[in-house]
């Protein structure tokens, strides 16, 4: 088969082929070669290391090679991440070299020389992404080239198609058709995703042809969950790493799982945990070959990791999401996911990054660190090697994408008649059920805002670009990117005025009320009041009830997902009440599901536990509800999102009728309310009567004044151009913003947003009618003032899932994990006598006196920026030996870097890698340490007084905007 698909090729790709040493086509390869030969809309699903960019670029290059060049770009590769982007071209460039082929990459940070010379000279083959092609679609000499695409390749597309910036990239595909006067053909290369079909009409709009070539991953998928239980050594390790032994027992088990294979990617769930975890590991052991890899961290720091572990320098590396897309990390052996993965397609994208290569198989395993974990894991584990996926759920219609879209049309086209603005529009897949009335909404927002961005004349069914047009260019520029810029909140201690920490938007959004309990950095702290970026909070004592800082970033679990946890506790509970051992149902669980006997008999301990107690168990067809000091807790398991939508509608509910505030809390598998008032049988009246009503009527009023409208009105708002992307919180009144845009598409779209991304009251609707039909039953448990087991998971066992640290060993943790944060960073190495040498080094193998391997000097310059942003001083120092006024600021930098690291050495490089003052304050900083441990004390004491400047400087804000 492969031999036969080869003879499609012709000589030239096949002998390219050859000298790459491919012995044999992969089976995407094979699968898809042929139909894109054919001209075909192809969406390829395979596994990560298939070879699925072959699969599609080498067919291409084939027509490319045989058809005569033209004068323009002929065709797009997109991918979603620029460090794709970097990989892509260091990838593809060796076959366009081969076969005398244009390559160019262009994004956001290309410069001017690089855009000048495309425009005049365009590539045969552009790498770009979702963002930039927005941005060179106006643009009258760049559209002349565009003209010539027949081919669009779009990689990664389980990235964008649930997303905004996905739905943005459909209708810029469209406005491209436009452009070239014809149909392109469009090759869509994903991971494997639920809905294929769905994901394939995404990628190449509404009507035409496509097909779809699914390359299973579960027959090469190995799934283990591991719900580890404390052992003696554990106790040690934990006193040494200030936390809980069964904290310890996780970190051991996954340090000898690193150890056993050769490279290993532990995945988890937030950056937060990403971060605690590396630096636990750091502090244990500080030459563990371990490194961590996410968004947020510097750019040596990322690539020192992807070159790490190509090399096998490193055997693992702490990574989050940033490292399930295809970047090129090399042969990875194994993958751990550190607690549930939440979501199965989230599992086998992650596993799938192991044992890359034909035939070989992806292992993986899943660290638990509770009952709900072990269960929810189970299941999810279960359904990834059975490939049960869930759904994309593509964004409809979404409002502000359209708005930037008509704005981008409108500067292509000065006039647009309605009929042919809106038939384009409605070929993207998102917008095909796009209404009259929601166009007409937008294009009465851009006609009727200051400065305007479009005339609608709507006698005439006519849109016009505005006059003067520079509100319009500005919008749409300054609006090229539908990710949503997070920023965070200032915590402070309020009875000592000392900031403590900063907390993201997301969890402010979901949980910034009076009253609730949250931990940050080990200790649990109470919201008293927020005031513009400022929470004020008070110390608490007592951490039951208090929510992970980093849960509003969590992945939600999916309602089959919960449903099917809550199953196996019903049947347990069944199962012992007819007289049942638990070992011999615990072994039927461990018989359909990758756990173990031990770790599935330990994960249905608390159901014993409680019908032991003679309580009722909670499962799929039974709510049980209790009271417990100020809460009543719902044990409900409809996964994330419809328990974030029962636990708002109720607490609004609750409140209305008793006059007083209602604090509510939810997991996938409970809803908490927090009221001294409220009680159980108040709380189960509220949940039947719910089932009466319009949920979305319901919905819109609990959320009208609550912060996640503001946090999505405010996201929203600066899609739409009302809002700068700098202007800050403490700035905004959200009264006045609320009241200014209400009936407007803005809040359409903040709602739409609340009600359809952060809630799910389609499936709450459908539970509440078996609630109502009596399919499903709720029970009031009587417990006595104590809680109940399965509750319990939810609220005591909150604190070592947070991971506490007693005050008194604070210190020292904070001490420790410091030092091995600045010891393990990465620097860019450049050497300022020959200007030859760059690398990317460790702090800590700066130890030994450091010199340039190329001359022998030792005035090397340690710097935070990537190796490429210093190629173009290079080139000029080694060249005419002065740096342009361009490059003349990173040329002193390096000149001054250098000095401070041949006089103080490591702790020279560990200050420059702390990356909290400036490098001409790094000088003043040294001198008054002596050693690593006071420089780490000065740097900890640094991050306070930042903290306590930007405090001050929010206050002055606050206080001025007041007086005006």
């Amino acid at each position: 088969m492969s031999e036969r698909v080869l003879q499609l090729l012709s000589k030239p790709i096949r002998r390219l082929i050859e000298e790459k040493g491919f012995k044999e086509l992969t089976e995407p390869q094979i699968k898809a070669i042929p139909l894109i030969l054919k001209g075909e809309n192809l969406l390829l699903i395979a596994p990560t290391g298939t070879g699925k960019t072959e699969a599609a670029f080498l067919p291409i290059l084939d027509m490319m090679i045989r058809e005569p060049r033209g004068g323009g770009i002929r065709l797009i590769y997109i991918t979603p991440l620029r460090a794709l982007n970097r990989d892509l071209m260091d990838r593809l460039h060796w076959w366009c070299s081969q076969l005398d082929l244009r390559i160019a990459v262009r994004h956001g940070d290309t410069e001017a020389k690089e855009r000048s010379l495309q425009a005049r000279m365009p590539p045969d083959i552009l790498i770009t992404t979702p963002e930039t092609l927005q941005a060179i679609l106006p643009g009258k000499v760049m559209r002349q080239h565009l003209s010539h695409v027949k081919w669009v390749i779009v990689d990664e597309v389980h990235e964008l198609a649930g997303e905004k910036r996905g739905c943005q990239l459909t209708l810029g595909l469209e406005r491209l058709r436009r452009i070239t006067g014809k149909d392109f053909q469009v090759v869509g290369l994903s991971a494997t995703v639920g809905s294929p079909e769905e994901v394939a009409k995404f990628l190449v709009g509404v009507g035409r042809p496509f097909k779809v070539v699914q390359v299973p991953v579960a027959k090469l998928l190995r799934l283990k969950v591991l719900y580890p239980a404390p052992t003696p050594f554990d106790h040690v390790i934990a006193e040494k790493l200030a936390t809980f032994p069964e904290v310890a027992t996780r970190l051991r088990v996954m340090k000898e799982l690193v150890e056993q294979h050769g490279s290993t990617l532990v995945f988890t769930n937030t950056r937060s945990i990403a971060e605690v975890l590396a630096s636990r590991f750091k502090v244990w052991d500080l030459n563990m070959p371990v490194g961590i890899h996410h968004g947020s961290l510097s750019k040596p720091s990322r690539i020192s990791v992807e070159y790490g572990l190509k090399k096998g320098e490193i055997k693992g590396v702490v990574c989050t999401s940033s490292l399930e897309l295809g970047i090129d990390i090399g042969h990875i052996d194994f993958v751990i996911q550190y607690n549930s993965p939440r979501q199965v397609t989230r599992l086998v994208q992650r596993v799938g990054r192991s044992g890359h290569g034909v035939g070989r198989v992806s292992e993986g395993v899943v660290i638990a660190i509770d009952s709900d974990d072990a269960l929810e894991a189970a299941v999810i584990a279960k359904k990834a090697l059975r490939e049960e996926l869930e759904e994309v759920k593509i964004f409809k219609n979404p409002l502000d994408v359209l708005t930037h879209q008509l704005a981008g049309l409108l500067l292509e086209k000065d006039e647009w008649p309605l009929e042919k603005a809106e038939a384009l529009i409605k070929k993207a897949y998102p917008f095909k059920d796009l209404s009259r009335r929601e166009l007409f909404s937008v294009l009465h927002y851009m006609h009727n805002r200051h400065p305007r961005l479009a005339a609608f004349l709507e006698e005439k069914n006519l849109v016009l670009k505005p006059r003067p047009s520079r509100g319009l260019i500005e919008y749409y520029f300054e609006n090229l990117s539908m990710i949503p810029e997070e920023k965070q909140f200032l915590v402070v201690d309020e009875s000592t005025g000392t900031p403590i920490g900063v907390l993201d938007e997301a969890f402010v959004a979901e949980y910034g009320e009076p009253g609730v309990k949250f931990i940050i950095r080990g200790s649990v702290w109470s919201i008293l009041y927020i005031h513009g970026d400022v929470i004020y909070v008070a110390p608490e004592e007592d951490p039951t009830g208090a929510v992970p800082s980093w849960v509003g970033e969590e992945i939600p679990v999916p309602f089959d997902v919960a449903q099917e946890v809550a199953r196996i506790r019903g049947e347990a509970a069944s199962w012992i009440a007819n007289g049942g051992k638990i070992e011999e149902y615990a072994k039927q669980v461990s018989r359909q599901y990758p756990i173990g006997f031990k770790d599935a008999l330990r994960a249905l301990r608390e159901v014993v536990e409680q019908v032991e107690k003679g309580l009722p168990v909670p499962s799929d067809r039974l709510f049980t509800v209790e009271e417990w000091e100020d809460y009543v807790i719902i044990n409900c398991a409809l996964g994330l999102l419809a328990n974030r939508a029962l636990a708002r509608l109720l607490g609004y509910l609750a409140a209305e009728e008793l006059g007083v505030g209602v604090s509510v809390q939810q997991d996938p598998y409970r809803v908490v309310l927090k009221s001294p008032q409220l009680t159980a049988s108040k709380a189960a009246g509220l949940l039947c009567k719910l089932a009466d009503m319009d949920l979305y009527e319901v919905a819109a009023k609990a959320i009208e004044r609550s912060m996640m409208l503001k946090y999505r009105l405010i996201h929203v708002a600066r899609r739409f151009g009302v809002l700068s992307k700098e202007v800050s919180y403490s700035q905004i009144s959200f009264s006045q913003l609320l009241e200014s845009v209400k009936g407007t598409a803005i809040f359409e779209e903040a709602l739409k947003e609340v009600l359809t991304r952060d809630m799910d009251l389609e499936t709450l609707a459908k539970v509440l009618a078996d609630l109502k039909a009596s399919k499903i039953r709720v029970e009031i448990l009587k417990t006595g003032g104590v809680l109940s087991p399965i509750s319990r998971i939810g609220m005591e066992e909150l604190a070592r899932r947070s991971d506490i640290i007693p005050p008194d060993r604070m210190r020292r943790i904070m001490l420790e994990s410091t030092k091995a944060r600045l010891l393990t960073e990465s620097l860019t190495a450049l050497c300022t006598t020959c200007w030859s040498f760059i690398d990317i080094v460790k702090v800590k193998d700066l130890v030994e006196s450091f010199s340039c391997p190329e001359c022998g000097s030792t005035k090397i310059a340690l710097l935070t920026e990537a190796p490429e942003e210093l190629y173009s001083l290079m080139d000029e120092m080694s060249t005419i030996g002065k740096p342009s006024d361009r490059n003349l600021s990173l040329y002193r930098k390096a000149l001054l870097s250098a000095r401070l690291f041949e006089a103080k050495g490591l702790l020279a490089a560990a200050a420059i890698a702390s990356r909290i003052v400036p490098l001409n304050r790094v000088r003043t900083l040294l001198e008054s340490v002596r050693s690593l441990d006071q420089l780490a004390a000065k740097v900890i004491s640094e991050e306070r007084e930042l903290l306590k400047r930007r405090y001050h400087l929010v206050k002055r804000e606050q206080a001025s905007s007041k007086q005006s």
